[in-house]
């Protein structure tokens, strides 16, 4: 009888106690219906369809010191409990609009009706334009993008997309929104992310392998960094005028604190993501050229490549976060605001700390993930029969032949 190697005997039990604790465990955690009550009406919870029938009236105002285009229009509820129902909606006579387009009849938006408390009449406001057709567009030219220029792995990620969407909407904001933990719902969170999403894009191969186990230590070592700094900044999580709004909303108590933490986490995890697989990558393309090469060679000429793609993605991380708070600069600026202060209040804070936490880990991430995918590509005849159970050493296309 042919003898059933030790690996793959150890490698089944782990995965039997594992489905047996997700039996006991896992289910009852994952699947058990959430009780989440809103104290308060939140974004869009009041918002109704309509489409635009009429344009009224419209022309030039003068708001605020600036000259702009007015509208007055007739629209009609497309759904809810007002279908149907015709409504004048002003555009522009009472608040700052763009003169970059007019509505036309046929143009849908958003519309807020209420009741107007001095008559008791319906009255609607407008709210926003819908956006869903040229959404849908931008959305299909990505997808196509995708599917052309990564093929069958383009495919794959996008249902890793898909999956990731589904854990974080039916995971992480539920269990959070339940009264859980930020911190430790974001972690396990991660770690599915990892596990499914990684796997399924690029198969089960040492390069994969490489990538998981360099992005779990990177990210413990960022969420250690986030701990301490945001201790050290003394950040209460309440930087974001969201946060505040959330907290009013529900009617249990979030640590704001913690909600920052798990944000930074899950933040971090999609910077690391790429710049992981892409050393994992380059330390498999870089043996499979010269399969000579030893352990320090390999090593030094992958770490070369990894500090011209870490030296870009800490500018393109700054300059995001920069963008992102541009309006606010702008502002402080404007009115000749210290900007000791502004380093120090806490919404810039916040902003500081999650972009240098996050260059800190993605600078860490290098030498960790070159040290292990090299380990494992340049030793892996080594690992002796646990290198069967680690799959080829990458899912490309092109066959690998030492």
């Amino acid at each position: 009888m042919k003898r059933i190697p030790y690996p793959f005997m150890i490698s089944g039990m782990v995965v039997i106690l594992l489905f047996v604790g997700f039996m006991i465990w896992g289910i009852p955690y994952f699947f058990r219906p959430m009780q989440i009550q809103s104290g308060t009406a939140t974004i869009g919870s009041q918002t109704e369809l309509a489409q635009v029938t009429k344009i009224i009236d419209e022309g030039q105002i003068m708001l605020n010191n600036k000259n702009q285009l007015y509208q007055s229009m007739q629209v009609e509820v497309l759904q809810g409990d007002y279908a149907g129902i015709p409504f004048q909606v002003e555009y522009g006579k009472h608040t700052i609009r763009s003169d970059n387009f007019r509505f036309a009849p046929g143009d849908q938006i958003y519309v807020m009706v209420s009741k107007n408390p001095a008559n008791n009449e319906l009255q609607a406001f407008y709210v926003d334009y819908q956006r869903s057709m040229p959404l849908t567009i931008l959305l299909g030219a990505f997808v196509l993008a995708i599917l052309i220029m990564g093929r069958w792995k383009g495919f794959r990620s996008l249902i890793a997309l898909g999956v990731s969407m589904i854990i974080i909407i039916g995971y992480v904001i539920p269990h959070i929104l339940s009264g859980e933990d930020p911190i430790a719902v974001s972690l396990i969170g991660s770690v599915i992310l990892l596990a499914v999403t990684l796997y399924l894009t690029y198969g089960w191969n040492l390069k994969t392998h490489a990538s998981v186990w360099s992005m779990m230590l990177s990210l413990l070592l960022t969420g250690a960094l986030s701990l301490l700094f945001v201790s050290l900044t003394r950040l209460t999580g309440y930087g974001d005028e969201n946060a505040t709004y959330l907290m009013q909303a529900t009617s249990f108590q979030i640590d704001p604190r913690g909600l920052l933490l798990g944000g930074m986490i899950i933040g971090a995890l999609g910077v690391l993501d790429d710049l992981v697989t892409s050393q994992s990558a380059a330390v498999v393309e870089i043996h499979d050229a010269n399969p000579s090469l030893g352990f320090q060679q390999t090593y030094q000429k992958a770490m070369r490549i990894g500090q011209d793609h870490v030296a870009a993605t800490v500018n393109t991380l700054v300059l995001a976060y920069t963008g992102a708070s541009l309006p606010v600069l702008l502002i402080f600026t404007l009115g000749n605001g210290n900007y000791g202060f502004l380093v120090n209040s806490e919404f810039l804070a916040e902003e500081i700390v999650r972009t240098l936490v996050g260059s800190l880990g993605l600078i860490a991430a290098v030498p960790i993930s070159t040290i292990i995918a090299t380990f494992l590509i340049v030793y892996q005849e080594h690992l002796g029969e646990w290198r069967a159970l680690l799959g080829p050493e990458t899912s490309d296309e092109m066959v690998h032949s030492h």
